[in-house]
């Protein structure tokens, strides 16, 4: 399955020129990852990690709609409905693994993020060296949403961002521009679709990132940079509650707005994403943020509220999720720690 060259529906692989070449390849499920995608691509980067005639990774995907716009959480939620749990937890622990091969890979690696990047998308191209957004790129991490948490590393990318925009972008999974997501660092930089294929070209002929420096230019003017007072004034709170609590006191459309997107995530998620995200600013280590978050996604569907977050968000799509727990004001602590407790012998290694 991880053979260079091989066919995994999903996903294109391949030596051009100098590129190990890597194009996700499902555009009418907008290049949703799944594990087969996930171990096709480990396989593909462990051959070329000691083959010569490969001096750079490119990865981008087919269709103009998205990057990847996450994992198939569809098919996650129908398996823990049946109470199959394992088939999701072999999924994220191989999709972590794969991660944290990215941001360890001693060659190049160069993601072409055009179009929707959410969850299972950022852990394909935030780690690497240089990841170029477009004027269609759309960049979240909206997992609270859907009772999950911003994982493949995700806490980790989100507590290097400026201030205190990584709990902002973490538990309102807010919508990043080419500008933003530079900005938060997510990605590096910008180039302009048209200016893609060429550039993939000279990567294939030369294997040098350094041959695209003229091809850069600088983005349309983002959004996160002129909130990043109020971010920081309200979210450098103690924890979930108390940053409800100081925005549900303020009267600005910027307050009331982030409340009410908060208060429509899980509660449980938007509280175990604050301490994640903690967790990894004071030890940022990609290994110890993917074996935290594997915590709570291990639980996920048999002590988590996923499965009535998809169920709302993707099966039905009613939009009304029915919460355990509807208030964070209300959410035990211990339920927070239950959720990120060790796994003894299931915990993540690499």
């Amino acid at each position: 399955m991880g053979e260079i060259g091989g066919k995994v529906v999903g996903v294109e692989l391949r030596r051009v020129g100098r590129a190990g070449r890597i194009t996700l390849n499902k555009p009418k499920a907008l290049n949703a990852l799944d594990r087969d995608m996930a171990l096709a691509i480990e396989g593909a980067l462990t051959g070329w990690m000691d083959d010569e005639t490969v001096d750079v990774i490119v990865i981008d995907a087919a269709g103009d709609k998205a990057f990847c716009a996450g994992g198939d959480i569809a098919a996650l939620y129908h398996e823990g409905k049946a109470g199959r749990f394992d088939p999701a937890r072999r999924f994220f622990a191989d999709e972590y693994r794969l991660n944290r091969m990215i941001a360890r890979y001693p060659k190049p690696y160069v993601a072409f993020i055009d179009g929707i990047v959410m969850g299972g998308g950022v852990g394909l191209s935030a780690h690497g060296d240089l990841a170029i957004v477009t004027e269609r790129s759309m960049v979240a991490m909206p997992e609270c949403a859907i009772g999950l948490i911003p994982d493949v590393g995700g806490t980790l990318v989100l507590a290097q961002a400026p201030g205190r925009l990584g709990e902002f972008l973490g538990l309102t999974g807010f919508r990043m521009t080419a500008a933003d997501a530079i900005f938060a660092g997510f990605a590096d930089r910008y180039m302009p679709v048209a200016k893609i294929e060429g550039a993939i070209a000279r990567l294939e002929k030369t294997g040098d990132p350094a041959v695209l420096e003229d091809l850069f230019e600088a983005p349309p003017a983002g959004e996160l940079s002129g909130l990043q007072a109020d971010v920081d004034r309200f979210f450098a709170a103690d924890d979930a509650a108390a940053i409800l609590a100081a925005l549900e006191a303020d009267d600005s459309p910027f307050a009331a707005r982030t409340a009410g997107v908060i208060r429509r995530g899980s509660p449980l998620s938007v509280a175990v994403t604050l301490d994640l995200i903690r967790a990894a600013r004071a030890d940022p280590v990609i290994e110890t943020s993917l074996a935290r978050e594997y915590r709570y996604t291990y639980r996920s569907q048999s002590d988590g509220d996923f499965l009535e977050g998809t169920r709302a968000a993707v099966i039905d799509k009613d939009k009304t999720p029915h919460w355990p727990i509807a208030r964070i004001e209300d959410l035990p602590p211990q339920r927070v720690a239950a959720m990120l407790a060790p796994l003894g012998e299931d915990d993540l290694t690499f």
